[in-house]
């Protein structure tokens, strides 16, 4: 009894602290991965937190001074993790009203999927696609085996964009409506390209729409969040300079609940429909445990929301999503955008000034190592 004790009081004591590490870390304003990652998981890190309380009221007793400064730091820990992620739960008012009766010839429906580079599940891709009947399919992590399985969607959506790369970070738009100005970019690296185009709707209005899937922070790809945070805050700038109508969507490698994503509302003044819905967690598929929302959908209040849903597994190691969103002339009147004090958009330049500023000085750097090695 006593050694089961003596584990229980050690178990503990780590759980409680990593949760109090993983909340307070992301305080840090620093790009490092391993302050970053703590902004993913904090349902988790809640429910851990709880957990944790509840042990040690029936195992810590009597309580001392260190007993109840820990469990003090651990109970704000917990009430924090849940302030951050309550938007996110049915309990919540909904950012984004439904649409009552939509016009079908201003609706647009939308299929997100990363399909991840080693899956091979073509056809399973393919009866979604065509049990959902999207107007637009995004697809990330295409390669060219992807891209060539693929090719008979452009008997439907003759309209299409295609990037395939072996690096995970290729991208493929295909449309049913008209893609205008279709063009790829490549706003901070090189070999991570977004697609941003304008889509005619059936009734001939225009959206303006950004796809997007930059690289995470985890060191298999990534030691920082720089780049990320670069890509999103540029696109989020851009569009409050625009005044239409406008989707961001993708894999974006983040939580709805980060520092990052929460200013790229603000600056770029974007709905979530999730807010007042749902988690919708797509990553990973595998273990539910961890599972996190990276695949997002972004849209101004011009739209409301007809349909959302989290679609079932497919093969990759995410899940796929489909929206639809109707295009509606009084949404704006009931829908409040998020507001952008000064503060955030100084911030927001600060931060994309600082990164290709380190950028740019990191490529001066190779190239000149390189000219020294020929």
């Amino acid at each position: 009894m006593e050694i089961f004790l003596s584990t229980a009081k050690y178990a503990i004591y780590f759980f409680g602290c990593l949760a109090i590490i993983l909340t307070v870390l992301p305080f840090l304003r620093f790009w490092a991965w391993w302050i970053r990652i703590g902004e993913f998981p904090r349902l988790q890190i809640a429910v851990v937190g709880f957990a944790v309380i509840l042990s040690a009221l029936f195992i810590l007793p009597p309580f001392g001074t260190v007993e109840i400064v820990f469990l003090s730091a651990l109970a704000a820990c917990v009430v924090y993790q849940v302030y951050c992620i309550v938007r996110y739960l049915p309990i919540y008012p909904k950012q984004v009203e439904l649409s009552r009766v939509p016009i079908p010839k201003n609706i647009i429906r939308l299929f997100i999927y990363n399909v991840f580079i080693e899956n091979r599940e073509i056809e399973k891709f393919l009866k979604m696609v065509e049990k959902t009947d999207p107007d637009i399919v995004l697809l990330a992590e295409v390669d060219d085996f992807w891209v060539e399985n693929v090719s008979a969607l452009k008997e439907k959506y003759p309209y299409f964009v295609e990037c395939p790369l072996d690096n995970a970070y290729g991208m493929a738009l295909y449309s049913k409506l008209e893609l205008d100005n279709a063009r790829l970019e490549f706003l901070v690296e090189d070999d991570i390209p977004s697609i941003h185009t304008n889509v005619v709707l059936r009734s001939g209005r225009e959206v303006d729409l950004y796809c997007l899937h930059p690289r995470p922070p985890v060191p298999t790809e990534s030691f920082r969040s720089m780049e990320r945070d670069a890509e999103l805050l540029m696109v989020g700038r851009h569009i409050d300079k625009q005044d239409a109508p406008t989707i961001v969507c993708g894999d974006l490698n983040d939580v709805a609940w980060s520092w990052t994503t929460k200013l790229f509302q603000k600056v770029s003044g974007l709905l979530d429909p999730r807010i007042g819905r749902g988690l919708y967690s797509t990553f990973p598929v595998k273990y539910a445990v961890v599972r996190c929302p990276l695949d997002h959908v972004f849209h101004s209040n011009h739209f409301r929301l007809v349909e959302l849903k989290r679609l079932p597994n497919i093969g990759s190691d995410h899940f796929p999503m489909y929206i639809s969103l109707a295009l509606e002339r009084t949404a704006h009147l009931t829908q409040e955008e998020p507001e952008a004090h000064p503060d955030d958009h100084a911030e927001a330049k600060e931060m994309i000034e600082e990164a290709l500023e380190t950028l740019e000085e990191e490529r001066r750097e190779a190239q000149g190592n390189a000219t020294e090695t020929a």
